[in-house]
């Protein structure tokens, strides 16, 4: 068999494969005269890659042929199936020592399978390292269970009143950290550990009792000797407890509340970065669960958060220095290129966007990083090269571990262990594998420059705006001198530099930059000379300035928003950009600081999605939110609404998109977030009342509709505008609702719907409100019922409705809601609308009623020559709307095509195409709208009034009212 094995290895690694098949011969001999074909196979990566594994097999020489007629070795394990092995084990173990015997024993038979499968490619890196994970886990709460039960024999039960003020027994929670949480764990991992309990409390020990903190320090430290101390046996799990709160120093063991308090008040970055991979491994779960549930709020902020970038920075340039001074270079985890940058690329983003985006909140490497296309938009063959840069880098460092169950990441310098790593990672020579090795670092180099680019290396790119930064430091520091200052600005291209300096003078004064923390105030001090650059270049830069100051103003406090802005250029650029263009986008970041992120991307900035897209886009958010975390999907809607308004604005700033795009996609926005709406309020209603019922033994599904009105309904809506909704249901009043804890009159239940929506819709949070919601066009307005069945509504539209409702009736739709009923609401809007009416009635109750808005609402007739309501006055929109309304309302009768549409725009071109209006007057109609709205709509996003000046638009205004007078009077 030798002169076999020699055969296919190097003749450099024989002397190794002889002497290390000399420690083996007598497992081979167990398996027989024939050593079965898949052994005689797998056998030489290992007699050349494993000296433990010949080790395990000389002292242990059945071990082999156990897991050969097993068929352990040559399968994967179902889940749960390691933890039954060890609870086999591990039954009717009566002392310690005899648990730490048994969990030894353990360990070595699972440690030479997995060696076995992974050095001969029989297991992938996903099967390896959650193995060992398992294993660990497995090891980990069947001693804490054993050693609980010992403990508490002798000290008693820890005990601690719940919420109820009944006494509960207490359990630990075991955190696992690092690898071991992240389901990553390698052939010789030490594994991080912090031991957690739920209440302070004491032991139900008449005599002698403990309190609950030193029951479980002392729990503690006999897990740790059962898994860590080296007996004749060897070891389990080397235990490192330095990651808890305090480290070394700190309680073994911590109450919920300890480190509640510990991680709010003096977490730092870099336990943010350890806490993104821990997780619940051994204990009381389902405590777990409610302890991470305090914690997340410090792992995972609720806003986008760049400084994760300075912090992953410092940590790197701490284990590059630690590199340099213990000759590291060639370590595949903490030298360039290695594991740890990898690790780095996909953590940054989850501490950045995680609080956001739940998708990031996982553990798993392989997890996070295909996730970053769809997340963060990095390209997918940068993903691509880092997956398989560290599936190779991970294959190498379990290598190097496989072959003395020793904690390293060394490459070997010597000559015999190059051959040996090269030949178990299937490379011919040390050459060649380090031609591929390096290869793989370049690239995670590469990529983890473009994303977490040391400070010297930027600061080598950008030498000139490290020059203004020193010169801008320098004035900032002379308290802002008048003359050096504007000469500064002028140079930056500033028209009216002493404008800008007042401006600067008055942020430096502002008690919040004065109370700055250091940290803060060197961020500020970081971005403003890269602000200061890209506003001069603007053609209003004293404009521009004061709008970006409002921004920075807000942002103070949270100042991670300034990194953003610093570690992003391009982020810099289209918020001047877009702050130059328009005082009202300016307003809504400083009032939605974390709409920021929205500038980061342009190919999502520019390009807002359509109706179709939208609606999935929201449906991937709300259904990562538990359904019943009702403020959660609040604030989900509101920051999907703030986002998409933004990237609508930003296209509409840039010419990107046209006006009635725009209304479009703010029309598409509404209805889709609509929907959302209604579905969250109806489950919320429904699981706590029941079903309401359409007939007898027929439940609604939903049978109701939210009718859009106004520029809803009209699909004309702008920034900022308020939602016109009627509510309607179809189902008969005086039935109940099935299947609740709490059964309801239908007609009750809709109400209570509605005033669901209403609230989802209006409250303010945090994050705003999603719309102003008015419902005074519901039949017989505020004093009517808040929902009417369709049955009331057509009997109301018929018998009592006045002309003004039928005109608002010709701009209303259907904008959520069932389709069945959507429907007949159809059928209803078309009857009622298409009654015959006396004109000269007709014409006399529009004019009436629109002189009377005039009246109301208008310019006083007197200022009419220096004032101008765009929507109210003589020849403005709504004589335009009325015109149309009436033609409709006069018509409809005879032309059920004018009924078709509910925007005033395609109306317009139904009157033309029915006859009703000649082509030119049709043409000119739209044309003056479309400049009044695109009118209006300029002065909104400049946050002035839509009353301008009584010298513009005079031709169009003009025209409309000769058109008003030739039709309505």
């Amino acid at each position: 068999m030798l002169e076999e094995l020699k055969s296919g290895t190097p003749a450099e690694l024989h002397t190794v494969l002889e002497a290390n098949l000399r420690r083996v011969t007598p497992a081979l001999e167990q398996l027989g005269a024939e050593l079965p074909e898949q052994i005689r196979h797998g056998l030489p990566r290992i007699l050349i890659g494993s000296d433990y594994v010949c080790e395990q097999l000389e002292r242990q020489p059945q071990l082999l042929a156990e897991l050969h007629q097993s068929g352990d070795l040559w399968r994967s394990y179902e889940p749960g199936e390691v933890r039954q092995l060890a609870q086999a084990t591990l039954q009717e173990c009566d002392s310690e020592a005899e648990l730490q015997r048994r969990l030894r024993l353990i360990r070595r038979r699972e440690m030479v399978r997995i060696i076995w499968r992974d050095l001969n490619r029989l297991a992938d890196l996903a099967e390896t390292t959650g193995t060992l994970t398992h294993m660990a886990d497995a090891l980990i709460d069947l001693s804490l269970e054993w050693l609980h039960e010992a403990t508490a024999a002798r000290w008693g039960r820890p005990m601690a009143r719940d919420a109820s003020g009944e006494l509960v027994e207490q359990r630990m929670v075991v955190i696992g950290m690092g690898k071991l949480g992240a389901y990553e764990l390698n052939l010789s991992s030490d594994i991080d550990l912090i031991f957690a309990f739920p209440q302070n409390g004491e032991t139900d020990r008449q005599d002698k009792n403990l309190s609950n903190q030193e029951f479980f320090t002392r729990l503690g430290k006999k897990l740790i000797q059962s898994l860590d101390n080296t007996t004749a046996d060897g070891f389990v799990f080397r235990v490192d407890m330095r990651l808890r709160p305090f480290g070394s120093v700190g309680p073994l063991a911590c109450s919920f509340d300890a480190l509640e308090t510990y991680y709010q008040d003096q977490g730092r970055e870099w336990e943010r970065y350890a806490m993104v991979k821990a997780r619940v491994v051994a204990g009381d779960k389902e405590q777990g669960d409610e302890l991470f549930t305090l914690l997340r709020p410090f792992v995972y902020r609720k806003y986008i958060d760049f400084s994760a970038f300075e912090s992953l920075r410092d940590m790197k340039a701490l284990i590059n220095r630690e590199v340099k001074l213990k000759n590291r270079d060639q370590n595949v985890k903490l030298g360039a290129g290695g594991i740890r940058e990898v690790e780095f690329i996909a953590q940054a983003f989850q501490l950045i966007r995680g609080g956001r985006d739940q998708r990031l909140q996982q553990r798993e490497l392989n997890r996070i990083l295909p996730l970053l296309p769809e997340c963060v938009g990095m390209p997918q063959q940068v993903v691509d090269e880092l997956l398989e840069a560290y599936g190779f880098l991970r294959d190498t460092e379990h290598a190097l571990q496989a072959l003395a169950d020793r904690q390293t990441q060394e490459l070997p310098r010597d000559e015999l262990g190059q051959a040996r790593l090269a030949f178990v990672m299937g490379a011919k020579d040390w050459q060649s594998f380090s031609e591929r090795l390096d290869g793989y670092r370049r690239t995670v180099s590469a990529h983890f420059a473009e994303v977490i680019a040391p400070a010297e290396e930027a600061a080598e790119q950008t030498e000139h705006a490290d020059k203004c930064a020193d010169q801008w430091h320098s004035l900032w520091d002379a308290e802002l001198e008048s003359e050096p200052v504007e000469r500064y600005l002028r140079e930056l291209g500033f028209a009216e530099p002493q404008q800008a300096l007042q401006q600067l003078r008055s942020l430096q004064q502002q008690r919040t930059v004065q109370m700055l923390q250091q940290v803060g105030h060197d961020r500020l001090q970081a971005v403003l000379p890269k602000l200061l650059k890209a506003v001069g270049g603007t053609e209003n830069p004293e404009v521009t300035l004061e709008r970006v100051l409002l921004l920075i103003q807000a942002v103070l406090r949270r100042s991670a928003y300034l990194v953003l802005l610093n570690e992003n250029p391009g982020a810099l650029q289209q918020l001047v950009r877009l702050c130059s263009a328009s005082h009202w986008f300016a307003e809504q970041l400083s009032r939605q600081p974390g709409l920021l992120d929205e500038l980061i991307d342009p190919r999502t900035l520019f390009t807002p999605p359509d109706k179709a897209k939208l609606n999935d886009e929201l449906r991937q958010v709300l259904v990562r939110i538990p359904e019943d975390d009702t403020e959660q999907l609040m604030e989900a809607l509101r920051y999907f609404k703030h986002s998409h308004v933004l990237r609508v604005a930003a296209s509409d700033i840039t010419g990107a998109l046209p006006l009635m795009k725009v209304s479009d996609y703010l029309t598409w926005l509404a209805e889709v977030i609509l929907d959302a709406v209604l579905e969250i309020a109806w489950r919320d209603m429904t699981a706590k009342y029941g079903i309401p019922q359409k007939s007898p033994g027929e439940p609604c599904d939903p049978d109701f509709i939210i009718v859009g009105y106004g520029k809803l309904g009209g699909i004309e809506l702008s920034y900022g505008s308020d939602l016109d909704l009627v509510f309607i249901h179809d189902a008969d009043s005086n039935l109940m609702t099935q299947g609740g804890k709490r059964e309801l009159a239908n007609a009750v239940f809709f109400t209570r719907l509605g005033q669901r929506i209403i609230h989802i819709l209006g409250t303010i949070t945090p994050s705003g409100q999603l719309y102003e919601v008015d419902m005074r066009l519901r039949p017989s307005g505020n004093s009517g019922l808040l929902v009417s069945s369709l049955n009331a509504f057509e009997q109301y539209q018929r018998n009592d409705a006045w002309t003004w409702e039928h005109q608002a009736l010709v701009r209303a739709r259907v904008v959520s809601g069932s389709e069945r009923v959507a429907r007949s609401f159809e059928a209803v809007r078309a009857d009622v609308l298409g009654q015959a009416r006396e004109r000269s009635a007709l014409q006399q109750e529009v004019r009436e009623m629109r002189e009377r808005m005039r009246q109301q609402l208008g310019t006083a007739p007197s200022r009419e020559s220096e004032a101008f309501d765009l929507k109210q006055d003589r020849g403005g929109l709504v004589d335009i709307e009325f015109m149309v309304q009436y033609l409709v309302l006069a018509n409809a009768h005879d032309d059920a095509r004018l009924l078709t549409y509910t925007d005033n725009i395609r109306i317009l071109e139904s009157l033309e195409e029915s006859g009703l209006m000649p082509a030119e007057q049709a043409e000119e109609l739209r044309e003056a709208y479309k400049a009044y709205r695109a009118f209006g709509h300029r002065q909104t996003m400049q946050n002035q009034p839509r009353v301008i000046s009584g010298d513009q638009l005079v031709e169009y205004r003009e025209r409309i009212s000769g058109y008003w007078g030739d039709l309505m009077e």
